[in-house]
């Protein structure tokens, strides 16, 4: 068989996307709550623009999701229906501690997700647990300067610790940090970032990235003393980078672009800086705020294993082309000719799932926890109330081939796999509705009107009998 008998098949979801009740049972407000919907959502989310700054009757999608925190057992039951093993979901920080700095906890938010994990039990499904999905209490960042400020790593270091507490009994997988590299990228979303005019943004930038690394370690660090089975993993936004010819010059900048995501992982998993990357802050003239034991921290608290979305390859250039751009991705790319994309102008691309996969695998040796792979779609409601999400169940079939591929064929050690998202939810990127990727279709539009009702796709049907069959049947 492609896979093992224990492989943890199953899809994943983000508190932030999902959850919306955003001020029910004393939940704090958090920076993806000021996330708007339109033109000005990437302004926001690169950190160019402050979201306190938005118009009065602004649309905050997140706020309202889909309403995840009172649908949970139905959403469950359904996961189940299709036969999953492993569930991906994240924690509030804010639901759990409202303002990020409390002495106590807010026991309303324990309770929920203790219900969560409960019920995920009564279905023997495993959950995986995101610790921070992007997401981290606006109060910090008002009042702290959230991650560019040391004391927040201790706060981090408060709410794993009551996670890890609290659910040691319900929870074995854990992932300190969602796409930990994206603070490059989209560094609002990423860690509540807004910068001024005369802000030295890179140094900014290298406090943040060094205090969530000395986070993601220590909390690494504790979980093994509250429970040494504890499994702990890192999370990146992954997709290898091609040359966009042999020309040396595009094929060493591919290379660059390739350090800029993997320095994450190198610091997590080997447990110190590269050397590229100190070479870099060298040249740039940025100070790594190292203090006291951070460097003994970082080499002897590493990850148990690896995890990593994939969404499509990206192309690199020495002479990018700026009318030669993939559209609506957060990560700049030139196209590559020879893929198709989805409506989004997203590339697919499912062989550079596998050497994504490899490329990982080469360099770490460590198991792999593949836990987003999707397609993001505009789906419709037939008059006999269907969706026939063929194009969805096209996508998932030719990257499960290639992921079985780099087992059968390369010999990679995968833990599982959690599709991006077993369930309709707000697209991150773009904050729409109407760009669905789940199995499960949710009745609500961009706006938020809707009935919210649940209604399984096509694809359900179909992961329902990957599942069964772990992998065998891809018809």
């Amino acid at each position: 068989m492609s896979f093992p008998e224990n492989f943890l098949w199953g899809g994943a979801t983000a508190a932030n996307q999902t959850e919306g009740a955003y001020n029910i049972d004393g939940r704090g407000l958090s920076n993806l709550d000021f996330m708007p919907y339109g033109e000005l959502r990437f302004q926001v989310g690169t950190g160019n623009l402050d979201p306190k700054s938005l118009p009065a009757n602004t649309f905050f999608p997140s706020r309202v999701a889909i309403d995840h925190y009172h649908h949970y057992k139905e959403d469950i039951a359904l996961i189940a229906k299709m036969g999953f093993r492993v569930y991906r979901l994240s924690i509030s920080w804010s639901r759990i501690y409202p303002k990020g700095n409390e002495s106590k906890p807010n026991q309303l938010g324990l309770d929920h997700y203790l219900n969560v994990f409960k019920e995920c039990r009564k279905y023997n499904i495993e959950p995986l647990v995101t610790i921070n999905h992007f997401d981290i209490p606006m109060y910090l960042v008002d009042e702290y300067g959230g991650w560019k400020n040391r004391l927040t790593v201790e706060f981090y270091l408060k709410f794993t610790e009551t996670l890890f507490k609290h659910y040691k009994d319900y929870v074995k997988y854990w992932l300190t940090f969602n796409e930990i590299n994206m603070v490059l990228h989209f560094p609002f979303v990423a860690t509540g970032l807004t910068f001024n005019p005369d802000d030295n943004r890179e140094q900014i930038t290298t406090d943040v990235i060094h205090h969530q690394l000395i986070a993601s370690a220590k909390a690494t660090q504790l979980a093994k003393k509250i429970n040494p089975d504890f499994q702990i993993g890192c999370m990146l936004a992954a997709g290898s980078y091609y040359a966009q010819t042999p020309h040396p010059k595009d094929v060493w900048k591919s290379i660059l672009d390739s350090r800029e995501s993997y320095m994450f992982s190198d610091v997590q998993v080997r447990g110190s800086y590269p050397n590229y990357y100190l070479k870099q802050t060298e040249r740039q003239n940025l100070t790594i705020p190292v203090k006291n034991d951070d460097l003994k921290i970082l080499r002897d608290h590493t990850v148990d294993f690896i995890s990593f979305s994939y969404y499509s390859s990206r192309v690199s250039s020495a002479k990018p082309d700026s009318a030669n751009q993939t559209e609506s991705n957060i990560f700049s790319s030139e196209i590559n000719p020879y893929l198709q994309t989805s409506e989004w102008g997203w590339q697919i691309d499912p062989l550079g799932f596998r050497i994504t996969i490899n490329e990982i695998y080469d360099r770490y040796n460590k198991p792999m926890f593949i836990v987003e792979n999707g397609l993001g779609a505009n789906d419709n409601l037939t008059e006999d109330g269907k969706i026939n999400d063929d194009y969805r169940i096209k996508y998932h079939k030719e990257h499960i081939k290639a992921m079985s591929d780099a087992v059968t064929l390369d010999g990679v050690e995968l833990i599982g796999y959690t599709s991006w998202a077993c369930i309709d939810s707000i697209s991150n990127g773009t904050g729409e509705m109407t760009k669905r990727y789940g199995f499960i279709y949710i009745d609500r539009d961009d706006y938020g009107k809707g009935t919210f009702r649940r209604i399984p796709k096509k694809s359900f049907y179909w992961y329902q009998e990957v599942i069964k069959s772990n992998g065998e049947n891809l018809k």
